[in-house]
């Protein structure tokens, strides 16, 4: 994606390349068989959402074909891991590779123990307090209850972002806000859970038994069969 005359620009295929993803099952099917998939355009070419799918097709108002909508889709079906997994940067993981990312992101360490280690921050415990009480919430209700916003702590987002990036939240739904009418408005926003809710705690830790350079090297070996023309260390940066 690039910004042109102040305008996202998409750089995706023609709508008339048949190579195209058309649908959201059969993007779910790609994630599947590949495992991981960033979003947007990243340093692995080929190796994004955006440069499988129609450039037009972004932010059409077309549920069926926005792959934007899609990833509103899939997050809600849970059955594959939606946030910001790359880079700080929005994609997909699958259920089957998803323990080995969070050997990896997290080697070794549920949050408890890692915060205990003062290796976390009390504004990350905050948020995974208030999610082990709570099913699954829109952002805008968590950042209240963890006591972020107006008065409260600052850096919200920053956090957010970190948890999904070592695996221990993840995107579950999307949902609009809604007025004194109950009449929805605005853009969707996030909703998150644990990722122990959505796999389930013995799945989602089934890899400890790996460090995190182990894991690591296993999931960039299995990048690498897929994109072969990308070095070690281009993959090892997208995925760190």
């Amino acid at each position: 994606m690039i910004t042109l005359d102040g305008k996202w620009t998409m750089q995706g295929l023609e709508n008339t390349d048949d190579s195209r993803i058309k649908t959201y099952t059969e993007l779910t099917d790609l994630i599947n068989r590949i495992g991981f998939l960033p979003l947007f355009k990243n340093n692995i070419a080929g190796f994004s959402v955006e440069e499988c799918t129609a450039s037009n097709s972004w932010w059409c108002g077309n549920r069926n074909e926005d792959p934007w909508e899609w990833r509103e889709i899939i997050a809600s079906e849970g059955k594959i891991a939606y946030g910001k997994l790359f880079q700080n940067r929005a994609g997909f993981v699958s259920k089957e590779w998803y323990p080995r990312l969070a050997a990896y992101r997290r080697d070794g360490y549920d949050f408890d123990s890692r915060y205990e280690d003062g290796l976390a921050s009390r504004k990350c415990k905050n948020i995974i307090d208030v999610l082990t009480e709570q099913e699954i919430l829109p952002s805008y209700e968590l950042k209240a209850l963890a006591g972020f916003g107006k008065g409260g702590d600052k850096g919200f987002e920053g956090a957010i972002s970190l948890l999904q990036m070592q695996t221990y939240i993840t995107v579950r739904d999307f949902s609009r806000k809604r007025n004194k009418k109950n009449e929805e408005y605005g853009w969707s926003v996030a909703a998150y859970t644990l990722s122990e809710k959505l796999f389930g705690e013995d799945y989602v830790r089934s890899a400890y038994y790996m460090d995190g350079k182990t894991a690591k090297d296993e999931i960039i070996k299995h990048l690498l069969s897929r994109f072969p023309a990308a070095s070690y260390e281009e993959m090892a940066k997208c995925i760190k």
